[in-house]
This record gives C-alpha cells, sequence and structure tokens, in this order.
C-alpha cells in the first residue's frame, strides 16, 4: 500500500546551518569544508574525513557526538542512527516531525556531502572476493537515499565536481540553495546510489556464475557528453561501467578530436575483432567500416599487416577505423597516414609514431594498455521497446572447437588455416556473413545482407573491384576459404561461393538440407567442415 504524502510545499530556499561530510574520495572536500565555515555551517564528520578536516585547523564534530555512540565493528556501524537520519529525513514545516525532533533531541541537517566506498576501483581492480564484499558501502547509500528523498529541505552533493557549485549557491544566496537546485542533486544522488548498487549485484552475479539474474540493471557513469548520436538530430552520451576490459572504454586519447557516437561504435567493434589474432603468433590490422570490417589480414610485421588489409578494400577504407594487435611503430604510422582514416587503436604507440601521427592533429589516436581476452566472459544489452536484451559475450573461440570435416575430400593445411582466418572474422560481421579469406588475408566481405546467396556475391563483387584496383590477375576469391557464420540453408549460397573460387568451406552446420549442401560441395571437390557453433550478429 502507498504511503500517503501530507503534501507539503517545498520551499524554495532552505539556509545551510549544518552540513554532515562523509566522503570516501577527500577530493577537494577540505576546500568545501573552509567554504562552509566562512558561511558560519557548523560541521559534522566521520572517520578520516574529519581527521582531514580538524588537520586543516578547521572546527569539525564528530558524528560520535550526535549520536552518543562510538564508531565500531572497524566503522561498518557509525552513522546508522536515528539522530542522524532523523535529522536528514525531518520535514521541517510538519510539526508533528518537528516535536519529534525536540522530544528526542535530533538537529536538523542541511546538508550532506557523501561518496561512496571505492567499490567499483576494487572491482575492476580484481579484488578478492573478501576485499570487495567489504568495500561495499551500507550507511553512505543510506544517508544518500535518506537526503535525496527529504531533498526539499537537505542538499545532498554525491559528486566532488559539484563542490564549486554548492560553494557558488552558498556565497551569492546568503547561505542558502534553491529548490531547483536540491532537486537536480538529488537526481544525481539516486542515480549514483543506482549505478553502484548496480555494480555490486552484477559482481556477484558474476562470482556466483548466475549469468541470468531475477533482477538485472545496466548502469554506468557519463564519460562524456557527445555532441550528438547516430545522426545530428539524436542526443547522445558515452557511459562507462567500470569493466577491466581493455578497449575503448578504458584507453587513454592521446590526440585527435572527440569521439563520436558512430566512431565508439565502430572502434570497439575493430578492436574486440584484432584480439582474436594474437600478437605473439602473428601482426594483425583490421579496417572496420560502419561496424563491419573491410579489411583484415596478418603479416610478419604490422606495416605487412595494414597494407594487406587495406588491399582487400581500399575504396571502403577511406574514413574507416583501425585497429592493431601490436605496438605502432613508426613505419606502420608513415602508411596509415597517407589515408585518411578517423581512429587508430593500438594496445601501445611508440614515441616514434606518436611523432607521425601528430602532424595529422584531428586523427584520433587511442591505447589501451593491451588486448581484450576474447574467451572472458561478460555481457552485451541491447533495448527494445520496453526492455532489455541481454546476453552472454559471444566468447566462443575456433581454437576451442572441433571441426568435423563432412565432404569426401580433406582440406590441406593450408585451407584450413584459411578456413579458420575467415571464421575469426566472420564472427564479427553482421549477419548475413560471408567472408572469403586467402594466406592469412581477407579476399572478400559480405555483411548484413537479407540473402546468404547476395552476401556471398557481394563479397566476391568486393574481391574482383579490390583486384582491379591493386592489379592483380585475377580475384583473392580463387583458391579461398570462405566462411559462413551460420549455415547454408540451401547449396545456393554455397554454389556462388564456389563460382567466385573457393575451394575450402567452414560453417556451422545444422541444416535440414546440409546433406543437399555436402554433395554440392563434393560434387566440385570442394572440402567443407563443420563447427558446429553459429555467430549471428546483428
Amino acid at each position: 500500500m502507498a504511503v500517503v504524502s501530507k503534501k507539503i510545499p517545498a520551499p524554495d530556499r532552505v539556509k545551510i546551518r549544518t552540513a554532515l561530510l562523509s566522503v570516501s574520495d577527500k577530493t577537494g572536500i577540505v576546500e568545501l569544508a573552509q567554504a562552509l565555515v566562512a558561511q558560519g555551517v557548523k560541521l559534522l564528520s566521520t572517520g578520516g574525513t574529519h581527521k582531514a578536516i580538524a588537520a586543516a585547523g578547521l572546527p569539525v564534530t564528530d558524528v560520535s557526538e550526535v549520536t552518543g555512540f562510538p564508531e565500531i565493528m572497524d566503522g561498518r556501524v557509525k552513522t546508522l542512527h536515528p539522530n542522524v537520519h532523523g535529522g536528514l529525513l525531518a520535514i521541517r514545516d510538519d510539526q508533528e516531525h518537528v516535536a519529534a525532533m525536540k522530544e528526542h533531541g535530533i538537529e536538523g541537517i542541511d546538508l550532506a556531502v557523501i561518496n561512496l566506498y571505492p567499490f567499483e576501483e576494487v572491482r575492476a581492480a580484481g579484488g578478492d572476493y573478501p576485499t570487495t564484499v567489504e568495500n561495499i558501502d551500507i550507511g553512505g547509500p543510506a544517508m544518500i537515499r535518506a537526503s535525496a528523498k527529504n531533498h526539499a529541505y537537505v542538499t545532498i552533493v554525491v559528486d566532488p565536481s559539484d563542490y564549486p557549485a554548492v560553494i557558488e549557491a552558498l556565497r551569492t544566496s546568503d547561505g542558502q540553495t534553491a529548490y531547483a537546485f536540491r532537486q537536480k542533486l538529488a537526481a544525481k544522488a539516486y542515480a549514483r546510489t543506482a549505478a553502484y548498487d548496480t555494480a555490486i549485484s552484477n559482481w556477484f552475479a558474476e562470482a556466483l556464475d548466475i549469468e541470468m539474474p531475477r533482477y538485472r540493471t545496466i548502469g554506468g557513469v557519463l564519460k562524456e557528453e557527445m555532441r550528438y548520436g547516430e545522426n545530428p538530430h539524436q542526443s547522445a552520451g558515452f557511459y562507462v561501467t567500470g569493466e577491466n576490459r581493455p578497449g575503448v572504454a578504458t584507453a587513454t586519447l592521446l590526440q585527435g578530436k572527440q569521439l563520436s557516437y558512430n566512431n565508439i561504435n565502430d572502434t570497439d567493434g575493430a578492436f574486440e575483432l584484432i584480439a582474436e589474432f594474437s600478437p605473439e603468433k602473428a601482426s594483425a590490422c583490421a579496417i572496420i567500416k560502419h561496424a563491419n570490417p573491410c579489411g583484415v589480414a596478418t603479416g610478419p610485421t604490422l606495416k605487412d599487416a595494414y597494407l594487406r588489409a587495406l588491399a582487400c578494400d581500399s575504396t571502403s577504407a577511406f574514413g574507416g577505423i583501425i585497429a592493431l594487435n601490436q605496438l605502432l611503430d613508426g613505419e606502420t604510422a608513415e602508411e596509415i597516414v597517407k589515408l585518411f582514416t578517423e581512429v587508430i587503436i593500438a594496445p601501445e604507440v611508440s614515441e616514434e609514431a606518436k611523432a607521425v601521427i601528430a602532424k595529422k592533429p584531428n586523427l584520433r589516436l587511442l591505447v589501451t594498455g593491451g588486448l581484450p581476452d576474447p574467451r572472458s566472459r561478460g555481457i552485451t544489452a541491447k533495448t527494445v521497446s520496453g526492455g532489455l536484451l541481454v546476453q552472454t559475450r559471444d566468447n566462443g573461440m575456433i581454437e576451442d572447437i572441433d571441426l568435423r570435416v563432412v565432404t569426401k575430400r580433406a582440406p590441406t593445411p593450408t585451407e584450413l588455416e584459411d578456413m579458420k582466418f575467415a571464421y575469426k572474422v566472420a564472427k564479427h560481421v553482421k549477419s548475413n556473413a560471408i567472408v572469403y579469406a586467402k594466406d592469412g588475408q581477407t579476399a572478400g566481405i559480405g555483411a548484413g545482407q537479407m540473402s546468404r546467396v547476395d552476401s556471398a556475391r557481394i563479397a566476391a563483387i568486393k574481391a574482383e573491384e579490390a583486384a582491379k584496383a591493386m592489379g592483380w590477375a585475377e580475384p583473392m576469391t580463387k583458391g579461398s576459404a570462405v566462411a559462413s557464420e551460420a549455415f547454408f540453408p540451401f547449396a545456393d549460397g554455397l554454389l556462388s561461393a564456389i563460382a567466385a573460387g573457393a575451394t575450402a568451406v567452414i560453417q556451422p552446420g545444422g541444416s535440414m538440407r546440409d546433406e543437399e549442401v555436402i554433395a554440392a560441395a563434393d560434387e566440385h571437390n570442394v572440402t567443407m567442415v563443420f563447427t558446429g557453433m553459429r555467430h549471428f550478429r546483428h
């Protein structure tokens, strides 16, 4: 049953007389305390915050003097007391509340400055189970929620970046805060505790191996507000979840303009793709355009890998995203800057490469410090009308699959390597996906078509165009391996790939017409293997 409101109007201005300061992040807290004291505000504080303020020579009262009870249990219990929560929750214009305050000796608290134990940081750093649990704040969220609920009378501040605004509001308004200001701070406070609880609940789900918990929330902290979304009429923001996964969310922008919504989406896809290729085995480069790879290649050097990837579709590569699996060196950078590129992302960047790319000030250069583990667990989510679709990350790896040869002819070692390469790329191509590959290089990519036959044909056309552009005698699809991220429902898609010159095929299998498809491959002396693992990507 809903609680009935007394509908007491909120005052526009509230004088700050008493403030409670209890923060884990001490950034700017002394400066704020100094400004409050200058306004004649009485300070209450706890633990380390009390020590920091007192050390600055400012008058401050320990909360234990207010509660009449000392901090106990290693500081787990210090503010969970009626004298604190009554001071935060009391409606000052409700005579019953005022009487209760007087009867029980409760003093009103007008300003609460609170931030929380660093749970997200401990989680991201890989803290063990007991340490992570110990960094779950209890008193802090309780005080934040109490203050935010009573924002008609209490100003709640959870973000050090808001301290200057609080100081300015008090300085220009005779030590008072406006209702609209308190409302905005209360909204931020509830968003903060929601994101905090989300991090905790998701950590528990991971730690206890609960893939689909009964209640699921997605939370994050605004990293930057973007100029616009996918299109100029859409607003957008980039939120980070705190997951410690190398990539665009955790990367350092060494130079260039602000990343756009589309840049971030494409760069994430590019780096997740390039992580499929171990830097210990070979240099690798992926070039992405509109969330799809247009060229992927390995090579003996990073420069070779880039040039081979570029050769796959140099037209589409214009204005694309380049992802590398090794340290970006100066020689490779010299090649990359010859083409207009939006973003380069790499685990490391040499000083020589930085100097080269600095000549292109608008080119974004991201360094991640490592590659994401393609086998690691995690979740992905997308919104639908009225809901969220959540799934585990596609961490299936071709190296972990027992491939099954289903044709009369088995693949040669070279064909097998090309099939594996093509399948790694196809995993990151929008469905329906067809990828031709030869000698560690994509030959043609068909992405996002309603018909798998059309994807096969488009990929072949791309290969023919690349051959003309590079002056090759024939397209690289001749003698290539072809990968399909899902089964061929009919033989027609396979026949299109064979017509393009493919001699080896890798696909999940599982169609009602598998025997028909296998028979078509045998008829043309084409080898085919089944993976048993589909990689739809929508």
